[in-house]
């Protein structure tokens, strides 16, 4: 039978922390499998699964010294790959707003430097709709300059389109309350 079926992680553990380095690939052997399938499950790419799996080996070989019960290694470990997987996709996320923020900042800002006679009136919408949040700035901006239905915003933005409703309407409404002290007249 194969020796890390035998061993616990417990004992595994205890003889690495006694020095026997060799039992670390044990560890390896046993669970590797299982925290890139954990990580795949949160990040639903393969390859970036295996990458937080070994991001989270070089963390867990560097504090499995410390490690004070090893019987818990399992939940300690995956407690790893779980946080591993979600700082990704925070990064993630805080990159596509970044990008988003700028892409949409640039498009109000493009409606603010047309001339005409509305030139103004354009400044003060494109200053309003900076001061939304980043959600209503979007689908107000994919909405009105855009030209995207309701319904393709939200594929876009990844929302049901009641939500992509409920952002437009509060949005709107927003825009109206501080909007609503400009003069129209030239």
């Amino acid at each position: 039978m194969n020796k890390n079926k035998i061993l616990s992680d417990a004992i595994l553990i205890e003889r690495y922390q006694k020095g026997d380095k060799k039992m670390i690939s044990f560890l390896i052997k046993k669970w590797h499998l299982q925290f890139c399938n954990f990580a795949f499950w949160i990040v639903k790419d393969a390859d970036l699964a295996k990458d937080i799996a070994q991001e989270s080996w070089t963390i867990i070989i560097n504090k499995l010294d410390n490690l004070k019960e090893p019987e818990k290694f399992k939940s300690w470990a995956i407690s790893i790959v779980n946080r591993k997987a979600i700082d990704f996709l925070r990064a993630k996320q805080r990159e596509q707003n970044k990008l988003q923020s700028l892409y949409f900042d640039s498009k109000t800002e493009n409606i603010a430097l047309e001339v005409n006679d509305n030139s103004v009136l354009k400044q003060k919408l494109a200053s309003a709709i900076r001061k939304l949040s980043i959600e209503q700035q979007m689908v107000v901006k994919l909405f009105y300059i855009e030209n995207y239905t309701l319904k393709e915003i939200s594929k876009i933005l990844k929302i049901s389109i009641g939500t992509t409703k409920s952002r437009l309407f509060h949005a709107r409404e927003k825009l109206k309350t501080k909007l609503k002290h400009i003069n129209y007249e030239k």
